[in-house]
């Protein structure tokens, strides 16, 4: 049962609603009352599971996590309904402008009081663990099919990445939700974009779970709601609108990590790859190497490990991109559907390569203050596709502009990075 509490009075409720509306009273008020203590305290029990994480959790993701991230998927397939008919198919949301504004006000809501006094970080994907310095090498034996935008020759673009974590506070990083994130900024590239704030770019992220948070712009009014009461957990376990799926989605790729640099992340969300084609894109390590983690791991373990491994080598990350190939199991619109690998495999066609360097300064600390990352600093080629795209290209852009001008600091369009920088 869903609750409209606008709509709780005598005129509405049957006799027969009555113990689920006394039920429903009693969480609300549970919640109003005990909310934030219950949140912390389940994710208490998440922080003791990371702090376990290195002994167990390498072997069972081998075991169970494909299986189970299946069995979640079918699940949410036999509940979400899907009208996309046709390939790379948009259908809008019903007042998704209204929703799209929502959410930026909540959020900057959230800014504005939780950084008040003190240097405002995003309010999503907020922890830093470092900018850097990088080259994107698009392959030159990719398939002519795949050659489109960014891909349609062989080249190499210089880039800045950001790894971050999924906020929208900076605890330690044994108690941060273990979902990390990447933005990946690629410079001198040709061709107009679709917002004009930067115009030799090209913005690409991605977090560490194939599917994203919320499946649409309507749950993450719901979402954002909760975590400005100080209860994100109850976004999941609301018993009247109850999120388990993806949460279970979510849990199954939260860990405490080793080092964001030994992490798959996905775009979750697609856009195009040339016109009438959807893609979605992965960046994964092409090391096996694993960091090792300690019980008491340090506050900024995830930062000083990335620190330990650029101060001496390279690292090498394959970026891959899936084509769409079936309107109602690859879904554009709905982002808690994974799309088969079995129906559509991702393919490499760049090389990341990140030299060694020493990123953990303060010029680099501005710099990740200063950037700006957005899905619309894009050619049309790569078009964002759905509506948690088609928000983001107003909610990004101004919750940078408002974080910004709290910290007094310029949004800027970054130059290349010197070589060895």
């Amino acid at each position: 049962m869903k609750l409209d509490w606008g709509v709780m009075s005598n005129d509405y409720i049957r006799p027969g609603d009555l113990p689920g509306y006394t039920f429903a009273i009693l969480w609300l008020i549970m919640s109003a009352a005990l909310g934030p203590w219950i949140n912390d305290a389940i994710t208490g029990l998440a922080t003791l599971e990371h702090r376990v994480d290195p002994y167990f959790r390498d072997p069972f993701n081998r075991l169970f996590q494909r299986p189970l991230t299946n069995f979640v998927q079918l699940l949410l397939r036999l509940t979400h309904r899907n009208p996309e008919t046709r390939l790379c198919q948009e259908i809008p949301i019903a007042g998704e402008d209204g929703y799209t504004q929502t959410i930026i006000q909540l959020m900057g809501d959230f800014l504005k009081r939780e950084y008040a006094d003190r240097i405002a970080e995003r309010a999503g994907n907020t922890k830093t663990y470092g900018v850097v310095s990088a080259e994107f090498e698009v392959l030159p034996d990719i398939p002519t099919s795949l050659r489109k935008g960014i891909f349609a020759s062989a080249r190499r673009f210089p880039a800045w990445i950001r790894f971050g974590g999924p906020g929208p506070l900076s605890p330690p990083d044994v108690k941060d939700a273990g979902i990390l994130s990447i933005g990946i900024k690629l410079l001198g590239v040709p061709g107009e974009k679709l917002m004009p704030d930067e115009t030799q770019t090209q913005d690409l992220s991605g977090i560490s779970c194939p599917t994203f948070t919320t499946p649409n712009v309507v749950e993450n009014v719901k979402l954002q709601r909760a975590i400005g009461a100080r209860t994100p957990v109850f976004y999941f376990i609301n018993p009247f609108d109850s999120h388990y799926l993806d949460m279970a989605m979510q849990g199954l790729y939260s860990r405490m990590n080793t080092s964001p640099l030994e992490v798959s992340y996905w775009s979750c969300v697609p856009s195009l790859l040339g016109e009438g084609t959807a893609m979605k894109y992965s960046v994964r390590p092409r090391s096996n190497a694993r960091t090792r983690i300690p019980w008491n791991p340090p506050d900024n373990w995830l930062r000083q490990a990335m620190a330990a491994t650029l101060s001496s080598q390279d690292v090498e990350m394959d970026f891959l991109v899936q084509v769409q190939t079936d309107p109602k199991r690859m879904p554009v619109e709905d982002a808690s559907i994974e799309w088969p690998e079995s129906l559509s495999p991702f393919l490499p066609v760049a090389k990341i390569t990140i030299p060694r360097q020493t990123f953990d300064t303060t010029e680099r600390d501005r710099l990740a203050r200063e950037l700006s990352f957005n899905p619309w600093h894009t050619i049309a080629d790569h078009r964002p596709l759905g509506n948690l795209n088609r928000a983001r290209r107003a909610i990004y852009l101004q919750l940078s502009q408002l974080r910004q001008s709290m910290n007094r600091e310029p949004h800027i369009e970054p130059t290349a990075p010197h070589p060895g920088e």
